[in-house]
């Protein structure tokens, strides 16, 4: 295990530096969240323990023994035809630690395709997966985990290929709810890029949150800070002209806002336990809500709101998520133990 997390940190140094926002990055569908609870917390979150093995997507160390031989199947119907589909499966085993194995897939739907002439040459669809497997080991309070990943991207018989993985670390406090997560998410490198076009980076993030549920409330807070090694994630628009008050531009470029950066690092979540069988949860993404705002309003982009209820050993859960002003996307959980403890 130390041999496999000293492997997989060279691969998170290199990268590091060239590391950029704003569409400068392949495979970027790495950074949306996967599953219901995700993004119901602000669609980042590496300190929330739950029973949910989907939760592997947000930091390799939150596997823990209530996600053990759980099954998680979610789906997400985002704008138009796009789908995404991921399971994911969580066992222990004494000699090798916890195991969790998960799949991810994201289909665009069918496009038309035309000739110069404008004839049809039929559809064609667009796609991307990803699978990995996770590795975490508990000693005391503290969980280390890493998850080697493949991810593909196919358009028109023509494929790109990347290995990355994911790196986390999670302390939990030995008698309260109170929870601390480190995780490094999609480092490594493209190893076949798309005929005619360059390899890039991948979307990198080092995230490092808590979790905390105060003694006699029944509310779980969650705070998490994201795009650590990389401090300005403003995004200035290079053709953006200013208007001025007699109706004509200028071409100063957008000004540095140091509270607004600031506050792009960050995600809030928050859970209201009623019990073990239901919980409604909220959350907020400043970067998202700037970054997919619209010219005249930002309605209740970055917002999302989800909740859980579990029924005769099933647990489901649903998110509300709202990406950006225009539209919102809908999150489905299912889950359930398939091996009694």
């Amino acid at each position: 295990m130390k041999q496999l997390f000293l492997a997989l940190i060279s691969l998170t140094v290199l990268p590091a530096a060239a590391q950029q926002l704003g569409g400068r990055v392949v495979f970027p569908f790495l950074d949306l969240p996967p599953n219901a609870q995700l993004a119901a917390l602000g669609g980042m979150n590496v300190s929330a323990r739950t029973n949910d093995p989907g939760m592997l997507f947000g930091n390799p160390a939150l596997l823990n023994a209530e996600m053990d031989n759980r099954l998680a199947l979610n789906y997400v119907a985002y704008v138009g035809d796009i789908r995404q589909s991921t399971a994911a499966y969580v066992f222990n085993t004494e000699k090798y630690g916890r195991i969790g194995a998960a799949l991810t897939y994201l289909n665009y739907g069918d496009f038309q395709s035309y000739d110069a002439a404008g004839n049809s040459l039929g559809a064609f669809g667009v796609n991307e997966f990803t699978v990995g497997v996770t590795n975490a080991h508990t000693r005391g309070k503290f969980t280390l985990a890493a998850t080697p990943k493949l991810a593909v991207s196919s358009l028109v018989g023509d494929r790109s290929v990347a290995l990355l993985a994911d790196l986390g670390a999670v302390f939990k406090h030995p008698t309260s709810d109170f929870t601390v997560g480190l995780a490094v998410k999609n480092a490594g490198a493209q190893l076949t890029a798309y005929p005619g076009r360059e390899r890039g980076p991948l979307p990198l993030d080092v995230q490092l949150g808590t979790t905390i549920k105060p003694e006699h409330m029944p509310v779980r807070f969650s705070l998490t800070a994201h795009h650590l090694q990389r401090w300005d994630i403003q995004y200035r628009d290079p053709n953006a002209r200013l208007t001025l008050l007699d109706g004509s531009t200028d071409d100063k470029k957008q000004a540095f806002s140091f509270a607004d950066n600031l506050a792009r690092h960050f995600t809030v979540g928050a859970a209201l336990v009623l019990s073990t069988n239901l919980e409604f949860r909220v959350g907020y993404n400043h970067l998202q809500r700037r970054e997919l705002r619209l010219d005249n309003t930002s309605g209740s982009a970055g917002l999302s709101f989800g909740a859980k209820i579990a029924i005769s050993g099933f647990q489901l859960d649903y998110t509300y998520a709202t990406l950006q002003a225009a539209a919102a996307s809908n999150y489905f959980t299912i889950s359930k133990a398939l091996i009694k403890k």
